[in-house]
């Protein structure tokens, strides 16, 4: 099995192709490109890696704990330990909200006339003792808003710095340096670039605010 392409990978294991990229993206998977035509092959390799994700985040595994069992710092069972400890949090957590919803189940009123501070001073208490009310997937979804922010705010840096440059050298020397037509080209362009990539950011982040690949956190 070599050359795959990500509609056959995405048949074979069950996982959509916007997943696939997420999962290179954020380093878990690292397939070659092909030479001639610059897209990206596949193999057993990384048939064998997505199945793993895939089982991985089923049981719930965060992403940052996969990372580690894929790159041998914690081994199988370091990392089901680990998971365990939070899978047993979380059910206590959940037995909590189960009594809260329980609890309210009977409530004959409307939304309009529930007691929210009474039940909100509740949780507060229940917050106090350990208890988590929150939603468990929070922090993959912080996770992936690093890697955008610094890569969109280091390339909007740089080309910053190459028109600060540009126009450094035509003051530096404005008759016989950079003519003032090319200057103003050079400067258009890489303002047209720079806007790109916050273009780009801003849809990433929007992506990733309304969950349009939230199919991540499931597998």
């Amino acid at each position: 099995m070599s050359g795959l392409k990500i509609n056959e990978v995405e048949a074979l294991v069950g996982i959509t192709k916007k997943n696939i990229r997420f999962y290179e993206a954020e380093g878990l998977l690292t397939p070659r490109r092909n030479s001639e035509n610059g897209y990206r092959d596949y193999g057993e390799a990384e048939v064998a890696a997505l199945r793993r994700i895939k089982l991985l985040r089923k049981l719930g595994v965060p992403l940052e704990e996969i990372r580690k069992m894929q790159s041998g710092v914690h081994t199988v069972g370091d990392g089901m330990r680990r998971h365990l400890v939070t899978l047993e949090r979380d059910r206590e957590n959940l037995e909590q909200a189960i009594r809260l919803c329980g609890g309210l189940t009977d409530c004959p009123a409307r939304l309009e006339d529930l007691d929210a501070e009474s039940l909100l001073a509740r949780m507060e208490t229940l917050e106090q003792a350990g208890t988590t009310f929150q939603n468990k997937q929070r922090s993959d979804i912080r996770i992936r808003y690093v890697a955008p922010l610094v890569i969109g705010g280091g390339m909007t840096a740089l080309l910053a710095g190459l028109m600060v440059l540009l126009v450094w050298v035509f003051l530096l020397d404005p008759v016989n340096g950079l003519p003032l037509p090319l200057l103003l080209i050079c400067l258009a362009l890489l303002v047209l670039v720079a806007g790109g990539v916050l273009a780009a950011l801003v849809q990433r982040l929007r992506e990733i605010r309304k969950g349009e690949i939230d199919n991540a956190k499931n597998y």
